[in-house]
């Protein structure tokens, strides 16, 4: 075989290989940015989510939804940067009141079966009864007894929530 056959032979090769190389980095680009742009991740601090989300847990949400709905696990970021993983218990237009250890929403006792604790009234940002606010949710922690929730900090607006947990 001449040199120049087995050189330009080994340039195929060579080629081959930089082709997968270049396919590889590609994939793994496009990979990181899907999960930059759609996916987010949020670690759970302290216990205020127990017994459904456990201290130090890592959780994903998903970036794109707009949709939140009562009862959806979200992951938000204060304009302090405190990060916050909550329950959303009232959307624009409920009536949230607290009383008798538990939390009513328009009028009916809401049956939270996650709920760990008693639900008490603190705080002083809220006067019950609380109408939410266009573009504002009311959040708490599933762990009643020990939440720093929309109890304490009031009502949150929509901008600060990244996202609704997947696999709650």
């Amino acid at each position: 075989m001449s040199k120049k056959r087995m050189l330009s032979k080994f340039d195929g090769k060579k080629h081959g290989w930089l082709h997968f190389l270049k396919l590889v980095v590609i994939a793994v680009i496009v990979t990181l940015l899907v999960i930059y742009i759609v996916l987010g991740f949020s670690r759970v601090d302290g216990s205020s989510m127990q017994p459904t989300l456990s201290d130090e847990q890592v959780v994903t949400y998903f970036r794109l939804s707009d949709d939140f709905q009562r009862g959806d696990i979200v992951a938000i970021t204060m304009p302090s940067g405190d990060k916050y993983v909550k329950r959303i218990i009232g959307v624009e237009g409920d009536v949230i009141s607290i009383k008798n250890a538990g939390v009513y929403r328009n009028g009916k006792k809401l049956q939270e079966s996650y709920v760990k604790g008693v639900t008490k009234e603190i705080g002083s940002k809220v006067k019950y009864p609380y109408t939410v606010e266009a573009n504002k949710v009311f959040v708490m922690g599933d762990n009643r007894e020990n939440s720093i929730d929309s109890r304490t900090f009031g009502p949150i607006v929509l901008d600060m929530v990244k996202g609704k947990l997947l696999f709650q």
